[in-house]
């Protein structure tokens, strides 16, 4: 395995905000392992276009906890994975340097990678992709790991972007996709209508990654 660390930086990120939500699969592989805090909805893309598949159609009580996941994904901008390691690899690669540098304890891993919001450090895992590892204040999950950013097999999109894309697929999924369904859908998530050129298109960018 070859993981590699790069030194620890120092730089005002978007803070992140993080919850623990069920996720309705049958596939064991996306039970995220302590003592790592991952949200895959935001970061993992095989994850996001599972989560479409599994939600299609939904109605009622139903629909409303979906929008209420959705609108977890917050208002900044997130980095996705669409490498070939799945949510267990990430994990378990990750796990692993932790112990080969004696960190996977709460005290020594707080030590080593900072406790302040702006501490962190880049490690890369097998596929050369690199990946964020920040201190979680949680006795549980306290390694906080997403995909860094201009990482190899990843890009930067706006949450916006991503959660107007997922709300289409899930309650429209049109081949043909216009503003007016766009604009329909997006109040769901409390989102106005889209209006700016640009906006639209990265919508429309997002909605066909998801489906290739």
């Amino acid at each position: 395995m070859n993981i590699r660390i790069n030194d620890i930086n120092h730089s005002s990120i978007f803070p992140h905000v993080w919850f623990i939500f069920v996720i309705n699969v049958m596939n064991t592989d996306y039970q995220i392992p302590e003592p790592f805090l991952f949200n895959p909805l935001k970061h993992h893309i095989g994850f996001i276009k599972e989560f479409i598949n599994n939600n299609i159609d939904k109605t009622g009580s139903d629909l409303k906890s979906l929008t209420k996941d959705l609108k977890h994904l917050g208002t900044s901008v997130m980095d996705i994975y669409t490498g070939s390691l799945s949510i267990r690899n990430i994990c378990n690669e990750a796990e692993e340097f932790l112990k080969q540098k004696e960190i996977l304890i709460r005290e020594n891993y707080a030590t080593w990678v900072g406790t302040k919001m702006d501490c962190f450090r880049i490690i890369s895992l097998s596929d050369s992709s690199q990946w964020t590892l920040k201190f979680h204040d949680n006795p549980q999950r306290f390694v906080h790991i997403f995909p860094a950013r201009n990482s190899q097999h990843s890009f930067r999109v706006k949450s916006n972007t991503l959660k107007s894309a997922l709300i289409y697929l899930i309650i429209i999924g049109k081949d043909l996709v216009t503003v007016d369904d766009l604009n329909n859908v997006r109040p769901l998530l409390g989102l106005s209508p889209v209006k700016d050129t640009l906006d639209t298109e990265a919508i429309l960018e997002m909605i066909e990654i998801l489906r290739d």
